[in-house]
């Protein structure tokens, strides 16, 4: 089975991933990007976190901080707004209900042919 994740689902489902994470913890950019490959995206790349991020930010759904490095430049932190908060409850409902519908689906085994129609009453 392939490693890779197909862009289109994960870009579906980033920001929800982005506004779970910051609830959990207060985070930079590229922090964000590491703690995305330790839960098993480890094809994620910062060309696709930093405009999530942005967006976020301009939604007002995620709010940020520079803070002075020890190691280069400031670090911008983000955390979730109440908005942010808000958005992650009701995203984090909606797709775990899609889950539901979809993932019995996607579970059954795939057959080598469709089967013939069935014959309407």
């Amino acid at each position: 089975m392939p490693t890779g994740h197909d862009p289109q689902l994960l870009k579906g489902v980033l920001s929800l991933l982005l506004l779970c994470l910051l609830a959990e913890r207060e985070s930079y950019g590229y922090q964000l990007v590491q703690r995305l490959r330790e839960t098993g995206l480890s094809d994620i790349s910062d060309g696709t976190v930093y405009p999530a991020l942005t967006r976020l930010e301009r939604e007002g759904r995620v709010t940020s901080r520079l803070v002075t490095s020890r190691s280069g430049p400031a670090r911008k932190y983000y955390r979730p707004t109440e908005a942010g908060y808000a958005a992650l409850a009701q995203g984090t409902a909606n797709w775990l209900s899609l889950a539901d519908v979809v993932n019995p689906v996607l579970s059954r085994p795939i057959p080598a042919q469709p089967a013939p129609p069935s014959e309407e009453v």
